[in-house]
């Protein structure tokens, strides 16, 4: 087969914060994993499945960061998404008979209903529960490549002030990788791309062959690199880097001309959570009384400021498969002008997006993946899809070059993560990181197996507090009350658990009730702080 003139890798980033309360069953918060199953992975994998059983040869890759395999695995939240489906199966029920006077409302109503029965049989009666090991069986036959991610998210070019809770970081991401996919992680999407020189060592360490940064921890890296973001680069310590890629990423995020504002897709925020009468949906939106997203949702984008018509399945369509197209050309006019000036192998176009933004965010995101992958590999020779990892056997020679401290996020560097408003907790987080490494020092060979657990305990709370969600939040200003208190939670069980080691006097009922609470890597060993 004739090489292709250049290669395409789409990498979709799988990640939520770890949300887990059994002491509750009103945290709105929780359903945010719930929506994620039923409008990302779940279309994902019947997507994927799809394509292999029309014989698509397509790659994709995806990292799937350690609390998101930790809830997806948890049973109590298993069964809480069981009953957050059954929940909209009803609504979608009594939406069927609500909205008779209408055809195309009905027609609407009965989609939902479909759609919500078919996530519990996909959920329940294919993956018993657990879809973990759907996407591992695409990784096994060969065509999902999934990569591994820090801990918990957290932020290393912040974090490496205390360069062991980086270490931490990559340790355990690697370590919960291998817990589900019964091997070795070769790449880790580095948390929100945040990028710095001390972390390589550690990458190193533990087995990381490659990292995804921003676009410009490429282009600025030292020396400049020849082929910019359409070749990887290698650092000094042996980490291989790729750069998102511009372009591409412009037509599918731009808020202004990105595929996802297509006027006939359909409109995240007009909901029949805030639409119907209050008495009729107060059953189906929070316990406290305040409406929410229910997930139903019957109006189209429309345009900007103006009434919202009705949502057309047929019509989004036919948008995404007209703008798979148009992804399609532009990325052969971009290969076809960028090969010209690489002479030595192919050019590689990195196109790395949040997953939620597929099917979440973008609801007919997953449709046109599965468009573009079977135009890629039916109407063209000039792209072939590929993995990172694929990309680095075929093409092992690459330039030496340092990348550029780094991020994605506003103003490509730590702005999102470190700013006036979020900017009295790193003090927390630092201070919290050292007495971390102080306690694995002093408590090395410790064979009391309370202490032990105590130990284990401390390792979990700093890492939950260290997650950038909550730093993005405030800085985001949704949600702030639930972020600062997490924040607050965890460094104040890791100072109450400090304390009392270092005082031998230790409350078990204490540390029993936030293991069953921050029950998180249940296999942890705090003597990687060492």
């Amino acid at each position: 087969m004739n090489e292709p003139k250049g290669y395409v890798s789409f990498v979709l980033h799988a990640h939520l914060p770890f949300i887990h309360h059994p002491e509750s069953e009103n945290y709105l918060e929780e359903q945010w994993l719930f929506e994620a199953i039923s409008e990302t992975y779940i279309p994902l994998l019947l997507n994927f499945q799809k394509l292999v059983e029309e014989k698509v040869d397509f790659r994709i890759t995806m990292s799937m960061t350690p609390p998101l395999l930790n809830m997806l695995d948890n049973k109590l939240l298993q069964q809480k998404y069981i009953k957050y489906l059954k929940k909209h199966i009803e609504l979608a029920k009594k939406e069927t008979t609500r909205t008779t006077y209408d055809s195309h409302l009905n027609s609407l109503s009965h989609y939902y209903l479909d759609r919500y029965t078919n996530d519990l049989h996909v959920f329940h009666d294919i993956y018993n529960d657990n879809i973990i090991q759907g996407f591992k069986h695409f990784q096994d036959i060969g065509v999902l490549e999934i990569i591994t991610c820090g801990a918990t998210h957290g932020y290393f070019p912040i974090l490496y002030i205390t360069e062991q809770t980086v270490k931490a970081q990559i340790a355990v991401g690697v370590q919960t990788y291998e817990k589900y996919f019964d091997k070795k992680p070769r790449g880790i999407w580095l948390p929100e791309c945040g990028y710095v020189p001390e972390a390589d060592k550690y990458l190193k360490e533990f087995g990381i062959e490659y990292i995804i940064t921003e676009s410009h921890g490429i282009l600025y890296a030292d020396p400049t690199p020849i082929y910019g973001t359409f070749s990887p680069i290698v650092s000094k310590e042996g980490i291989i880097a790729f750069g998102r890629d511009m372009e591409s990423s412009r037509q599918v995020w731009s808020s202004i001309n990105g595929y996802p504002g297509d006027f006939n897709y359909r409109e995240f925020y007009r909901d029949v959570g805030y639409d119907a009468d209050y008495d009729y949906i107060k059953p189906y939106i929070a316990h406290n009384g305040v409406r929410v997203h229910t997930g139903i949702k019957y109006h189209r984008i429309t345009g900007k400021d103006c009434e919202k018509d009705y949502y057309h399945i047929d019509w989004a369509k036919d948008s995404a498969e007209k703008q798979a197209g148009h992804f399609l050309d532009s990325r052969i006019k971009q290969v076809d002008t960028i090969s010209k000036y690489m002479d030595e192998k192919p050019p590689i176009i990195l196109c790395p997006y949040d997953a939620e933004l597929y099917g979440h965010w973008w609801y007919e995101g997953p449709y046109w993946l599965y468009i573009l992958f079977k135009k890629i590999n039916f109407d063209q020779k000039n792209i072939k899809l590929i993995t990172p990892g694929e990309y680095i056997d075929k093409y092992p020679e690459i330039q030496v070059c340092t990348p550029c401290r780094s991020s994605w996020g506003a103003n490509g560097y730590s702005e999102v993560w470190l700013n006036e408003t979020n900017d009295d907790v790193h003090r927390h987080l630092h201070v919290a990181g050292d007495k971390m490494v102080e306690l694995a020092h002093l408590y090395e060979n410790e064979q009391d197996t309370l202490k032990v657990s105590l130990l284990n305990q401390c390792a979990r709370e700093l890492l939950l507090a260290q997650s950038s969600d909550w730093l993005f939040i405030i800085t985001n200003g949704t949600m702030v009350d639930y972020a600062k208190k997490r924040i607050k939670d965890h460094i104040g069980r890791f100072t109450r658990l400090y304390e009392e080691i270092k005082k031998d006097k230790i409350d078990e009922s204490f540390l029993k009730n936030i293991e069953e609470k921050d029950c998180i890597f249940p296999e942890i060993d705090y003597k990687i702080y060492l």
